[in-house]
């Protein structure tokens, strides 16, 4: 922190017991070891409180970042999503399949950005996102190794 050599300490040690004398030199060792000790820990509090602004600072910008694309994220994937399907359609699971909207066909009963709709971007509709299929591994019989990497 200071840069002190041992000679310079030693120099410091030996004007300090011939100014202060023996008898009152540990007393003066204990008051310069508490002041000593506070200022460390102000510097010590001080320090953290800077790290913590500037921790603070960064969470923030990161955040105004992740906002700024998970909106370019939603605003380019909002024309992917699928058209809007009736509460009452996701709700009966036992709803035959002829009683379903067929998807292939153009639907001309929604409104869209043609015709006026406030919601053209589908902002308020849920990302429809494939399930993967999940199958094992074939199996199949490894070769064998050998003595590839044995001690011998």
């Amino acid at each position: 922190m200071f840069n002190i050599d041992s000679s310079e300490f030693l120099l410091v040690a030996i004007v300090a017991l011939v100014v202060i004398g023996p008898k009152d030199l540990p007393k003066a060792m204990r008051v310069v070891g508490y002041w000593v000790g506070k200022a460390r820990g102000v510097t010590r509090q001080f320090r953290q409180g800077f790290d913590n602004m500037v921790r603070e600072a960064e969470l923030e910008e990161m955040e105004k970042r992740w906002a700024a694309e998970n909106e370019r994220i939603m605003r380019e994937h909002a024309a992917d999503t699928p058209p809007h399907v009736d509460a009452d359609a996701m709700s009966s699971a036992t709803t035959p399949a002829a009683a379903l909207p067929d998807h292939t066909a153009p639907d001309h009963t929604t409104p869209d950005a043609t015709h006026g709709d406030a919601h053209a971007d589908h902002s308020d509709r849920p990302v429809m996102v494939e399930k993967p299929v999940v199958a094992p591994a074939p199996a199949s019989e490894h070769p064998s190794r050998g003595t590839e990497g044995a001690a011998s």
